[in-house]
């Protein structure tokens, strides 16, 4: 699994996030507010997990303006989960394949781990084998990890509202 992507300075303050749960499916998205614009792939990408959990980010000129997720079985929860305490801030640029330009959408299948602190408000959603990475802000409350081969090798989710089926 390979998601290459541009780090390129960050240009203004980070965008919001406005989460929504889906009430039947208890899927979570997010949106970037506002969303940013560049050059690059525009489109989604998918990450499907061996056991049915899934990752979409919504792209559009090579800036991620969205993420929607699912997992099951339900998300893995570890009461001392917390974002890492160095965060660069930057914007992160998914390119347009030079090869094949005009391709909207990617789906791959990879390793597909998801996290929570206890109070399922903080999610991590770590993709593909561990391992070493710099953590980059997207929006306030959107992270990525970026790899040594400026892969994606992770995403954070911030203070997420409760999901409304959630006992």
């Amino acid at each position: 699994m390979k998601i290459a992507v541009q780090l390129e300075p960050a240009s203004s303050s980070p965008p919001g996030v406005e989460y929504t749960w889906d009430a039947d499916t208890d899927i979570l998205s997010a949106q970037l507010i506002p969303a940013s614009a560049g050059a690059g792939m525009s489109g989604s990408v998918g990450l499907e997990g061996i056991d049915g959990s899934w990752v979409i980010l919504d792209v559009a000129g090579g800036c991620i303006k969205g993420v929607e997720v699912a997992v099951w079985p339900d998300v893995r929860r570890i009461s001392s989960l917390a974002p890492p305490p160095v965060v660069e801030d930057a914007r992160v640029v998914v390119p347009a394949r030079a090869s094949q330009p005009n391709i909207a959408s990617l789906e791959m299948q990879t390793h597909l781990i998801a996290e929570a602190d206890a109070a399922r408000r903080n999610f991590h959603f770590r993709l593909g084998k561990p391992r070493l990475a710099r953590t980059i802000r997207v929006a306030r409350d959107l992270l990525i990890d970026v790899d040594d081969k400026s892969q994606i090798s992770g995403l954070w989710l911030l203070n997420v509202p409760p999901c409304p089926t959630e006992s």
